[in-house]
């Protein structure tokens, strides 16, 4: 028969409540009702969040980002979805603000941006296209950028000044002022473009020359290297909708430029805001470039919604400014 043994109960010892650490009290709670009709604002309902777990991070992330704006360095690093998902004009208006002053996008996000501003479109049917390989193939594209990181390998560019400057100098475009790639060129903000080769549609195309990709890209490579030292003592990176190539090139640029420039930079913000919690970003971006002194931190959400939150919290803040 097994012998089955029972804690004794009897014997608990209880402590009063009084005397008991709490994390949570009435001052942290959400405002209600909701803000009064004299004050539907913004920045009311920002307020009106409670002060407690990613609310707060939000609030950090913003305080930050205002607090840095105009004075240190905030890399906002995109991934494709972010662009494709209309989110460009917001970018632009957080860098005329210098709440933006670098950009890092990967591969998809610049085709993304370079199709908005050429041609008034992107984003095609994948699986329709996939099924009679016509999925990738468009030919403007293609020959358009392949040309772009052609010119600029030979003039010693970097894929994202190629790229912008390519567009600057054409006469019509549907999409300029939505064009991320366009706004750097034109408001002096860098921009670099870090190409995974075979991951991206522009290296389907017939006019794909490897040797410029790569040379235009390890030349952005070394751009981002050299702007992260700005990042020291109260910088922002936000790394935003890119789940493996801007955490991997931003883990080893954070390598170079500590290397070059005595462990700095440090005591910065990190901040991964994405759909879900990957691996990649959330222990090279969040957690191991901030062990030796700033903070990282995970927001989750739809980048359409999540996005606009930060970018429309932290614009009202600067207004005020």
């Amino acid at each position: 028969m097994t012998d089955y043994r029972e804690a004794d109960f009897s014997r608990l010892k209880t402590v009063p409540v009084a005397k008991r650490p709490n994390k949570v009290d009435p001052s942290l709670l959400a405002h209600a009702p909701p803000p009064l009709p004299s004050d539907r604002s913004f920045t009311a309902f920002i307020d009106a969040l409670p002060a407690i777990l990613a609310a707060q991070d939000f609030r950090y992330v913003v305080d930050q980002i205002v607090a840095a704006a105009g004075r240190r360095a905030i890399v906002a690093m995109l991934g494709g979805h972010v662009i494709k998902v209309g989110l460009g004009p917001l970018l632009i208006a957080l860098m005329r603000q210098r709440a933006i002053t670098a950009v890092a996008m990967n591969g998809s996000a610049a085709i993304h941006d370079f199709e908005l501003a050429a041609y008034g479109g992107t984003s095609e049917d994948v699986a329709a296209g996939l099924g009679d390989g016509t999925f990738g193939m468009a030919e403007e594209t293609g020959r358009e950028m392949n040309a772009a990181l052609g010119r600029g390998a030979k003039t010693q560019q970097g894929a994202g000044e190629a790229l912008a400057e390519y567009l600057r100098a054409r006469k019509e475009l549907p999409g300029r002022d939505v064009s991320v790639l366009l706004a750097c060129a034109e408001l002096g903000v860098p921009i670099t473009v870090h190409a995974a080769i075979g991951a991206e549609i522009v290296h389907q195309h017939p006019t794909a020359d490897g040797a410029a990709i790569g040379a235009t890209s390890h030349r952005d490579f070394k751009r981002l290297a050299g702007l992260l030292p700005d990042l020291d003592d109260g910088g922002v990176v936000l790394n935003l909708g890119s789940a493996v190539v801007m955490p991997e090139v931003f883990l080893k640029a954070l390598t170079i430029a500590r290397n070059l420039n005595g462990g700095r930079p440090k005591n910065f913000t990190a901040c991964d805001c994405d759909m879900l919690r990957h691996y990649r970003p959330r222990v090279n971006v969040v957690e191991r470039p901030t062990l030796a002194g700033g903070r990282g931190i995970q927001l989750t959400g739809h980048h359409e919604i999540l996005v606009p939150l930060i970018a429309w919290a932290v614009l009202s803040r600067l207004e005020k400014r």
